[in-house]
C-alpha cells in the first residue's frame, strides 16, 4: 500500500568529478583531493588545481587551504560551477588583483563546457617579472583549467530520494536486505507495533521499490517525498 504520492522528480543525473567533495570544513589539502596542472608562462609560474565542490563556502575554504600550501604567491584565482554542468545559477570567479576578466572569466568557461558539475579551479600564479598582456594572461589561466581538466576522471553523481518504510517484522529482514541491495540507507529506525523506518534511495530505485511493496499487500507501506 503507498501511503502518498510518489513525485516526480525534475533532478536528472549528471557527471561530476571522480574526486572528495570539499566543503566549508575543510581543514587543509591532501594530494588526492585534486588535480593539478603547471607550467611557467615567459617565467610566471601557473599551478592550476581542479577539485570537487558543490557550493561557493568549499570552494573559498580551498582557495584559503592553497595559500598554505603555496604560499607567497602573488595570486590565487578562482572560478566554479557548482550544480549541473552548464547551470549559471551557482557559479562565480574572481581575479584576484589581475585585471579584470582575464583570469577567473578564462577560467569559469572551461568548467561550464566540460561535460561535468560540481567542480571548480584555483590557480595560483607567482609573478616572474614579464607582464603576459590582457590576452596572454587569459590565454595562460585557461589553458592551465584545461590541462588540469584532462586528468580529471568523471563518475556520474546520484540523485537520491528520501522516504519513509512502515514493515511488518515478518518482511523487515527482506526488506533491509532490498535496501541495501539497491544502494540505499537506513538513515533511521523506530519499533513499534510495526517497523518504521527512514530511508534513502536512489531515485532510479524508487520505482522497483514500490512495486515490491504494492506487491506486498498491507504488509508494507512506502511513502516517499
Amino acid at each position: 500500500m503507498i501511503n502518498g504520492a510518489l513525485p516526480q522528480s525534475l533532478a536528472m543525473p549528471y557527471l561530476i568529478p571522480d574526486l572528495p567533495l570539499i566543503t566549508s570544513d575543510l581543514n587543509g589539502i591532501t594530494d588526492g583531493q585534486y588535480v593539478v596542472f603547471e607550467e611557467v608562462i615567459k617565467r610566471s609560474r601557473f599551478i592550476t588545481c581542479v577539485f570537487h565542490a558543490d557550493s561557493r563556502e568549499g570552494v573559498l575554504s580551498f582557495a584559503d587551504a592553497a595559500r598554505s600550501v603555496f604560499p607567497n604567491a602573488t595570486h590565487y584565482c578562482w572560478a566554479y560551477a557548482a550544480g549541473a554542468p552548464g547551470d549559471t545559477a551557482k557559479i562565480g570567479q574572481n581575479d584576484d588583483g589581475e585585471p579584470h576578466g582575464t583570469a577567473g572569466r578564462p577560467m569559469l568557461n572551461q568548467l561550464l563546457h566540460c561535460g561535468m558539475g560540481e567542480i571548480a579551479a584555483v590557480t595560483v600564479r607567482y609573478f616572474g617579472g614579464v607582464k603576459l598582456g590582457t590576452g596572454g594572461l587569459s590565454r595562460a589561466y585557461m589553458n592551465g583549467v584545461k590541462e588540469a581538466l584532462g586528468s580529471v576522471s568523471p563518475i556520474q553523481k546520484r540523485i537520491f530520494k528520501k522516504g519513509t518504510v512502515a514493515v511488518d517484522y515478518a518482511l523487515l529482514n527482506r526488506v533491509q536486505e532490498m535496501l541495501l541491495r539497491s544502494g540505499g540507507k537506513i538513515l533511521g529506525q523506530d519499533y513499534a507495533e510495526r517497523a518504521e523506518l527512514t530511508v534513502e534511495l536512489p531515485e532510479e530505485q524508487v520505482a522497483a521499490f514500490v512495486s515490491f511493496s504494492r506487491s506486498s499487500g498491507t504488509s508494507v507501506s512506502v511513502m516517499f517525498g
